[in-house]
């Protein structure tokens, strides 16, 4: 009898679920998705028939696909173990669908773990279930839907802003929410306030005070500093409270994701990959999770290792529930430590930096509260109404669940030993003028806090929204600040100008819960595509007169055309911005985007066949060769790149004119009549003929400036090489 087949995503799950079945399995991974929609969008879906995803094999996975073809003959069953989340589910039906197994349910086992130790994947394995087909449908449908929308978009964004940009139905909402905060720091307006501290002894101790409040009207200011001069001081009042201080609960995605960036300096994307690791080598349950639970087992293992390593009055078990009901997902533990006598692991410096930070939040949350003593010190100038000056101190009277959590700041400030009604000396008063200050821009934490708190987005997309808003240039990471660029700020603009409802908070979190909704059985996919696509494409297209936006608007007065001296204004470039002067096309005068003049370059030459003067220049692309300039008669001039070996600054005339002669035309083919040609493309110097193409040999001492019809033919006809091209790195999970 042959062994049973267990498919997973990647190798190092397959490595660790391997050691816990005693060799009684055929452990393989899929390495990730194995399908997935083509990257065009014309035949990524069929919306008549239904939104129906035309999936298709991905070409790196067909040798995979093949083995675990292989090993699926042999196999009397199959369990499909992948993450127990919406994706794994998906990936567990694609592997089905794919090694043609989903037609004989009681051959196909679908089992599921959110932690990757012996007793749970045994456990599993003894409770196969079918494919959860509702699972699949709501990772299809969010996954159609982001297509078709960011496909739609993005042609509008490339038709009206500039081509290349991308829009999507998350990351356009998340852009939205960062310019928001954007344009309250530019409209505003700083007040000006003033704040007094005093130096005061008593006895030999010296401390600070501040007084209890703050002032516009500097008269006041002066008073007070003059009675506090003039006039003693005496303590008016000791406040002591004492404040129970409660454990945070153990981490869920989002908070993980906010924690690492805040105390470890890791990015969403970082974080997660490396929580990926640590649950696939068994030392974490699963990280996308937005549920605050702890199974009871691991519960009790938590608190009997509080009673034995830090004492009896330490064990608080408490229970936390999800702070949103409506983001709960399929994962329902908190993402915790799956062993938790380990108190550290042996791994990357990354790994174990991570696995710390969970394991003391998750012991900490079973612990009891700090218990502190908040002391506030009341000082007042005798004889003058000036409010009280005051200082607070701090000390832990029990540390509680602080004392396994040394992540958070335990404040300790201690008081001057005094005694209310006692007299203070005066060594100085200082008033300090300040400014209000705008709000802080939005750093990867706290976005991710806020597209939670909107209901935008889940678990699973918080890492790429916020990778894909650097990737594209919309935002810059300055330290942990996400600060918008310019194009982020224009296509935010264009998107929230047209299309307004379709990146509202409202809008946007409603179509997560009917999209959460599939997944629990209680809506229809192909009906709730429908009611979101069909308007929504009919949006789309009553904006296509919409003007193209090229002009971002005026510039300081300061800055004028340098050839007649009128306004300028901003307008978008292919790599950026620069100014041009407001009457163009009547005058041309232009700066960048620091104010410098742009001036027209000077050639370095003429080509005596055309008689065009041949240029220098710098593009988005790196440095090339331009013969004549732009005009309305001459609109396309022809160009060539500058090899990159070559200094810009050293080329000649002969040089360029060399490298304007590509593309050669060699002669024509003799079978077929077509051109031969001799050319530079992205991988090289190549010969081509009527879609048939071949590298030079350089090596052998082909050159594409000298190369032969002779020679060209017979590169021509040799076997087209196979393309071993580049391994790319999967994503597991």
């Amino acid at each position: 009898m042959s062994k049973p087949l267990l498919i997973v995503e990647s190798p190092a799950k397959a490595k660790t679920i391997t050691k816990y079945l005693n060799d009684a399995f055929v452990v393989k991974a899929s390495i990730g998705h194995i399908r997935d929609l083509p990257k065009s969008n014309k035949d990524a879906v069929d919306i008549k028939k239904g939104f129906v995803p035309k999936y298709v094999i991905s070409p790196d996975k067909k040798k995979v696909i093949a083995e675990l073809r292989e090993y699926a003959k042999k196999a009397d069953d199959i369990y499909l173990a992948t993450d127990p989340d919406r994706e794994g589910e998906a990936i567990a039906w694609h592997i089905a669908e794919v090694l043609d197994i989903n037609d004989d349910p009681s051959h196909v086992k679908r089992v599921t773990f959110n932690e990757i130790t012996k007793e749970a994947v045994q456990e599993a394995i003894k409770h196969p279930r079918a494919i959860d087909i509702n699972l699949l449908r709501a990772q299809e449908a969010r996954r159609v839907l982001d297509r078709l929308v960011g496909y739609d978009l993005s042609g509008l964004v490339w038709k009206k802003v500039r081509y290349g940009l991308s829009a999507g139905r998350v990351q356009s909402p998340a852009l939205r929410i960062i310019m928001e905060r954007e344009r309250e720091i530019r409209a505003f307006v700083p007040q000006t306030y003033f704040v007094i501290t005093a130096q005061l002894t008593s006895g030999k101790q010296q401390f600070e005070v501040e007084c209890s409040e703050e002032f516009n009207d500097k008269k006041i200011v002066d008073k007070i500093v003059a009675d506090g001069k003039s006039n003693g001081w005496q303590v008016a009042d000791i406040i002591t409270t004492q404040q129970d201080r409660k454990a945070r609960p153990p981490f869920r995605t989002s908070t993980l994701q906010a924690a690492a960036s805040t105390y470890l300096g890791f990015s969403p994307s970082r974080t997660m990959r490396i929580a990926q690791q640590l649950y696939e080598a068994g030392h974490i349950t699963y990280m996308r999770t937005d549920s605050m639970n702890l199974a009871k087992s691991a519960q009790d293992a938590i608190l009997a290792h509080i009673y034995e390593h830090y004492g009896k009055e330490f064990v608080s078990p408490v229970s936390y529930s999800a702070q949103n009901n409506k983001l709960a997902q399929e994962a329902h533990e908190a993402v915790r430590p799956t062993h938790i006598e380990k108190t550290s692991i042996s791994g990357t410096d990354e790994q174990e930096q991570l696995y710390d930070l969970i394991w003391k939040r998750t012991v900490a949350s079973q612990m009891k509260p700090a218990r502190v003593e908040m002391t506030r010190l009341e000082v007042k100038i005798v004889k003058s109404d000036a409010p009280v000056f005051v200082t607070n101190g701090i000390r832990t009277l029990f540390a509680g669940w602080m004392k396994v959590d040394t992540y958070v700041n335990r404040e300790e400030k201690t008081i001057p030993a005094i005694n209310k009604g006692d007299t203070c000396e005066l060594v100085s008063i200082d008033p300090q003028q300040k400014e209000t200050q705008p709000p802080n821009r939005y750093s990867e934490a706290g976005l991710i806090k806020e597209l939670e708190k909107r209901g935008i987005g889940r678990p699973s997309t918080y890492a790429s929204i916020m990778n894909t808003l650097v990737e594209r240039g919309y935002v810059d990471k300055q330290g942990k600040t996400l600060i918008p660029t310019l194009i982020g700020d224009v296509v935010s603009t264009f998107i929230e100008q047209n299309f307004a409802k379709y990146i509202s908070d409202t809008f946007t979190a409603e179509m997560e819960n009917e999209l959460d909704e599939i997944a629990d059985g209680k809506r229809d996919y192909a009906k709730t595509l429908k009611d979101f696509y069909t308007p929504f494409t009919k949006e789309v297209e009553s904006k296509q007169d919409v003007p193209k936006l090229t002009t971002l608007g005026k510039v300081d007065d300061s800055i004028v055309c340098p050839k007649c001296g009128s306004s300028m204004v901003l307008k978008l470039s292919k790599t950026g911005s620069f100014m041009s002067c407001s009457r163009f096309p009547e005058c041309d005068g232009a700066r960048n985007d620091k104010g410098e003049e742009l001036k027209d370059p000077d050639s370095i030459g003429v080509d005596e066949v055309s008689g065009l003067p041949v240029f220098v220049l710098v593009g988005p692309f790196g440095p090339y060769v331009q013969l004549g300039q732009k005009t309305k008669t001459h609109k396309s001039p022809k160009r060539a790149s500058i090899p990159k070996e070559i200094d810009p600054s050293t080329v000649t005339l002969e040089m360029a004119l060399k490298y304007l002669s590509l593309p050669r035309v060699l002669g024509k083919h003799p079978e077929h009549g077509q051109e031969v040609i001799a050319n530079n493309g992205r991988f090289g110097p190549y010969v081509g003929s009527n879609g048939e193409f071949r590298s030079l040999k350089v090596k052998e001492g082909d050159d594409v400036y000298t190369v032969t019809l002779e020679r060209a033919l017979e590169l021509l006809a040799t076997p087209k090489p196979k393309r071993g091209g580049f391994k790319r790195k999967a994503k597991e999970g």
